[in-house]
Order: C-alpha cells, then sequence, then structure tokens
C-alpha cells in the first residue's frame, strides 16, 4: 500500500480553504468592480490553468510525497516525491511488487494465488486543480493446499479461536 503524504500545509481533512475572492466568479458579480480586481482575478485564474498544465510548478505538487506503509520488501520505504503527471504509473508498478511477492510467498509454502486485486486512489491538487493518483492497495488471497500440515494446523488453531463467538440464542 503507497499514499501520498505531506499535503497537510494545504489541505485540511477533505476541505481547502482558499482565501480570497474565488475564481469562479461571475462576471455580473464583478460588474462594479474596479479594474485592479478584475486584473487580480484574472490573473490569478491564468497562474492556476498554468499550474494545472505544469507549466508553473505547484508547490503542493512539488513537495507531495509518497510512502509504503507495509513491512513487505517493496519501493518507497522512505519518503519520496513523485511527479504528479507519473504518479499512475509508478504508483502502479508499486502495488505490483505486491502481488509479484504475494505468488512468490504462495510458490515457497505450496499455496495458490486464488484472487489479487490493485485499486488505486485518486486526489485532486487543492492548489492547482491537478488530479493525480495519492495511492495504491493491493489485496491478495493464497490458498494453501490441504495436504500441507501447516495449512491444517492453520486451520485447526484458526477454528479453537473463532468457535462460539457468533451464537444465536433466539427463543
Amino acid at each position: 500500500m503507497i499514499n501520498s503524504i505531506g499535503d497537510s500545509a494545504n489541505y485540511n481533512h477533505g476541505a481547502y480553504h482558499f482565501s480570497g475572492t474565488s475564481a469562479n466568479s461571475t462576471s455580473a458579480n464583478n460588474a462594479n468592480a474596479p479594474a485592479s480586481v478584475e486584473g487580480a482575478q484574472s490573473s490569478q485564474s491564468e497562474l492556476m490553468a498554468l499550474k494545472r498544465t505544469g507549466a508553473v510548478e505547484c508547490a503542493t505538487c512539488a513537495s507531495r510525497t509518497y510512502q509504503d506503509g507495509s513491512d513487505e520488501n517493496v519501493s518507497y520505504k522512505s519518503a519520496s516525491h513523485i511527479d504528479p503527471s507519473s504518479s499512475g504509473a509508478k504508483v502502479m508498478a508499486h502495488e505490483q511488487e505486491h502481488v509479484s511477492n504475494a505468488y512468490t510467498k504462495a510458490a515457497k509454502g505450496g499455496g495458490q494465488v486464488v484472487s489479487a486485486s490493485v485499486t488505486l486512489k485518486s486526489a485532486t491538487c487543492p492548489e492547482c486543480g491537478r488530479s493525480y493518483v495519492s495511492g495504491g492497495v493491493t489485496n491478495t488471497t493464497i490458498k494453501y493446499s490441504e495436504d500441507n500440515p501447516y495449512g491444517s494446523n492453520q486451520k485447526s488453531a484458526h477454528y479453537a479461536a473463532i468457535a462460539g463467538m457468533n451464537v444465536d440464542v433466539g427463543i
């Protein structure tokens, strides 16, 4: 699993607080506004458009880092920067490392990978409005052979732990 970190300065629990006049104001609302305000709004919207296209670097995107939170031997164990335009490919490649590790683990233990799924999470930068892949999650299911003593011992231990937990004694 990989997640972007470091956006807390500009992104606070899902709500970005924008100070100043919104760049999306209609021209009817700005009919009586001084020319300097209209010029500031115009330059602000132009700046945001330049940031969105990548022509001007966005401070939030430039400082965003990704770090893996699992304990497996994969990339991004320490926080690293990924460019927003290549975040999808790099996060998917990282998540595929987890899938590869699952197949290796299954082969070593005499098991078989029943399912492996990768889910990518996307977000929008609060400063420039660019969308980027903010992280990913890999879920794998490995089935071990019944002939394997480890697998049968694990099942009996699991049964002992959960036996009687869900009892319906309705009258």
